[in-house]
């Protein structure tokens, strides 16, 4: 548990001292999800069941791309499975979706 504090604590202070690195990693990864959105509006119709299937697909797919890119490298190295790349799917995906509910004000 203090371990987990401590990890807490450089991390928070590691953001705080590159915040400006943090905005343009964020801005980047909206600026991607909105590129790969606007692809999809060729591929689904304007309706609400295509709005919906744009919108998942925009969402899930950066945060797979990402886990896929060290998933592939340790394939490659190790030639067994990447044991983290849910945790990496699910941190790119948090923090994906905090972005893009912060920029829908």
């Amino acid at each position: 548990m203090i371990k987990q504090i401590i990890a807490l604590i450089g991390l928070s202070i590691l953001v705080v001292l590159s915040m400006s690195y943090a905005q343009q990693g964020m801005e980047a990864l909206v600026s991607a999800h909105e590129w790969i959105s606007q692809i999809l509006t060729e591929v689904f119709s304007g309706g609400q069941a295509g709005n919906l299937a744009r919108g998942l697909i925009a969402l899930l797919s950066i945060p797979i791309l990402v886990g896929l890119i060290p998933t592939v490298i340790y394939w490659i190295v190790k030639r067994s499975w990447f044991p983290y790349f849910m945790e990496i799917v699910w941190i790119v995906w948090l923090i994906q979706a905090g972005a893009l509910m912060v920029m829908a004000r």
